[in-house]
């Protein structure tokens, strides 16, 4: 959640934008036109850019958006990567690394202003933290935890991918616009302004044509043409709603969206872009993670200090996971064995390591005052959407 709110926003059109370009390249990507200097104290060589995947009819006879996601299919590009957590905290502005085995603290380093999330590029070599306040991009090398120069990119609440890994894509919830720019240098592309308050998660269609933004501060969800990048469509979720994290469905059927006002997350069908249901959950429902074997979709209520396991399956709650003490589990995600769910302690300066198997908190470490969206890394999957590891 961002630290201000903003008055209503302007009306859907696209712009261009004529800011000055940023001459700054994303870690090892590759592409048509010429390169700035890439890395800045991260680079990496060059690789050759895979193809783009075959876009899936959503509910095709076994179609699983998550199929890639499996434990153990981690891609060539980061699967020598030493296996961290990385905790950006809003307060201290730095970051917090842990190791994923020890449990332990191996580093920490200074940022920006008002870290929000740590995000992983499209090609899975570099990540990319988010300073909303300072209105840059930090860049880590995953390989040896070194950060680089920030990348001047403005109000970058929050960060995601287009499928083809051609744009890069700002949620700019202060200016209450979606950013595109160019994922291989940063420069701004286009941006869309958005007919609400506070957009800041996201989440794509099966087949990559559009995504769904959800709207914190007015209660709408906007669909955006990934192509066109141009709005396509806005509802209201309900008249107090406070929609969160948004999350595909396996089947690319349903999008199911937090909202922390509500205590649960709503259901919106992906065809007919119409909500469809609501689950109740518990007390400020925020964060979404989808399980290895995509059968659940673990749901951080931040209020109460729960997880709730959501069956794909059944759409219903199968069971509750209720952390000792209570506790502010907010953004994070699952490792790569599929059998710890890392998450932040938004409010009480800690990162929580759950085990899948049981619910059982392995651990609770102390790491600072404002932990938000940390990233696990490496994780299984072909390409990143971006945000804190959504795979596919």
């Amino acid at each position: 959640m961002s630290r201000v709110l903003r008055a209503a926003g302007a009306s859907p059109v696209i712009r261009v934008s004529v800011a000055a370009l940023v001459l700054a390249a994303l870690a090892g990507c590759s592409g048509d036109q010429p390169r700035a200097r890439a890395g800045r104290g991260v680079a990496a060589p060059p690789m050759a850019l895979p193809p783009a995947p075959r876009s899936p009819a959503p509910g095709e006879a076994g179609t699983d958006v998550y199929a890639h996601d499996r434990p153990g299919m981690l891609s060539p590009v980061v699967k020598d990567m030493p296996a961290r957590v990385y905790v950006p905290d809003s307060k201290s502005d730095d970051v917090i690394v842990l190791d994923q085995r020890t449990f332990k603290r191996v580093g920490r380093f200074k940022v920006g202003r008002l870290p929000q999330h740590v995000v992983p590029s499209w090609d899975l070599r570099t990540l990319w933290v988010n300073d909303n306040d300072s209105n840059d991009l930090v860049p880590i090398d995953p390989r040896t935890g070194k950060h680089g120069k920030p990348v001047s990119v403005d109000d970058p609440y929050n960060l995601y991918f287009t499928p083809d890994g051609r744009y890069a894509i700002v949620m700019a919830e202060r200016h209450e616009r979606v950013d595109f720019r160019d994922a291989h240098t940063m420069r701004p592309v286009s941006s869309v302004d958005v007919p609400c308050r506070g957009p800041n998660h996201a989440d794509f269609s099966a087949a990559g044509d559009f995504f769904l933004v959800a709207c914190e501060f007015s209660g709408e969800v906007v669909k955006i043409d990934t192509a066109g990048r141009r709005l396509a469509g806005s509802i209201d979720l309900s008249r107090h709603a406070m929609p969160q994290d948004v999350k595909l469905s396996p089947d690319g059927r349903t999008f199911y969206i937090a909202d922390m006002a509500s205590n649960g997350v709503w259901t919106v069908d992906a065809r007919t872009f119409r909500k469809t249901g609501f689950i109740p959950t518990g007390k400020g429902a925020h964060g979404l993670y989808v399980s290895r074997d995509s059968r659940i979709l673990y749901v951080s209520n931040r209020g109460e200090g729960t997880i709730s396991l959501v069956s794909f399956v059944t759409g219903r709650v199968a069971r509750t996971w209720r952390l000792p003490g209570g506790g502010s589990p907010d953004m994070g995600g699952v490792s790569a064995d599929g059998r710890v769910l890392w998450l932040s302690g938004r409010y009480d300066g800690v990162v929580y390591a759950i085990s899948t198997v049981d619910g059982r908190l392995v651990r609770k470490i102390r790491v600072g005052e404002g932990p938000h969206g940390l990233c696990v890394y490496p994780q299984p999957g072909r390409y990143s959407l971006g945000h804190t590891g959504v795979l596919r």
